[in-house]
Parts: C-alpha cells; sequence; structure tokens
C-alpha cells in the first residue's frame, strides 16, 4: 500500500522522468559503443593508409634507385664501348698509315733506282728515247709527286676512318641492355 501512496502525479512523473533518464542512459552507452567500434575502424583504415603509402613510397624510391644504378650501369657500358671504338680506330688508322707509308717507300726507291739494264750489265734497251729511260717519268707525268700523293693517301686514309668512327661511334645505344661476352 505504500507503492500506492507514491503513485501520485509527482511520483508518476517522478518515476516516468528515471525511467526516461535510464532510457537515455542506454541509448547513448549504446550509441557510445558505436562510435567507440567506429573510431577503431577509422584508425585501422587510417593506419593501413599510412602503411599502404609508406611502401608506395618505399616501391618509388627503390625503383629510383634501380634506375639510376642502371643509368650508371649503362653508362659505364657506353664509356667502354666508345673507349673500345676509340682504341680499335686508332690501331687500323695507324695500320693503314703504315701501310701506305710502306707503299710509298717503295714507290720512291722503284724510282730512284736505275732502269734495269740487260742481263749483262749492258745498255738501256734500244730505241728508247733518253727522256723516258726511267720507268716512272712517262707514266708519272699527269700525276702527283710521290710526296704529295702520299699526302692525299694519308688523309683519304684519315677521313676514311674518321667516317668508320662515327658510324661504330654511333651505333652504339645508350638504352641497350648491355651484350653478353662471346
Amino acid at each position: 500500500m505504500t507503492y500506492l501512496r507514491l503513485l501520485n502525479i509527482q511520483g508518476i512523473a517522478g518515476l516516468a522522468v528515471s525511467v526516461c533518464l535510464a532510457l537515455l542512459l542506454v541509448i547513448q552507452k549504446g550509441d557510445t559503443r558505436h562510435w567507440r567500434k567506429q573510431s577503431g575502424q577509422f584508425e585501422q583504415l587510417y593506419r593501413g593508409e599510412q602503411a599502404s603509402f609508406a611502401g608506395t613510397v618505399a616501391n618509388y624510391r627503390a625503383a629510383a634507385e634501380a634506375a639510376r644504378s642502371a643509368d650508371k650501369a649503362a653508362a659505364e657500358r657506353v664509356r667502354t664501348e666508345q673507349a673500345a671504338i676509340n682504341q680499335r680506330s686508332n690501331h687500323d688508322l695507324q695500320a693503314r698509315l703504315a701501310d701506305a707509308r710502306a707503299n710509298a717507300d717503295r714507290l720512291r726507291q722503284l724510282a730512284e733506282s736505275p732502269a734495269h739494264s740487260g742481263p749483262r750489265g749492258g745498255a738501256l734497251v734500244p730505241g728508247l728515247p733518253a727522256s723516258a729511260s726511267r720507268a716512272d717519268q712517262a707514266a708519272g707525268q699527269d700525276r702527283l709527286p710521290l710526296a704529295e700523293a702520299l699526302i692525299a693517301t694519308e688523309q683519304a686514309i684519315q677521313l676514311d676512318e674518321l667516317i668508320g668512327w662515327v658510324r661504330r661511334q654511333h651505333s652504339v645505344n645508350p638504352s641497350a641492355a648491355p651484350q653478353p661476352a662471346h
């Protein structure tokens, strides 16, 4: 019976307010739990994004370093190939110039030697004019003198070797993969 006395208007209002406050407390606790859970999920997403970003940055840095290393190796390979071409070209030029000079010396010696006389050291071939007693005189009338011919030959060899050198240097591809040694 004492309970009925409490059920007057003020008691009912107090009870209703208490129930409402309890209900609000339960709703607030549920809402708090929900947002804590959401906060944890957002934190996981954030950490995942940060880790992904760090991984991407590391991958880009590794790729950039690999590209720098590849460029350095390619530059060294190109320098080596070009040095070999230079050495080969210089050797070929020197060999060709030496051959041309040796041939010029032989021609000069032939030109300076007296015309061959007969088998017993007799006179020159009869009937030849004295002006054509040397073998190279008649044939060399419209030609360069031997010294100038040697210079022209040396220059032609130098130009030919220069053209070959330029072509070989141009054929070096800095972007190509290194060729395995044979």
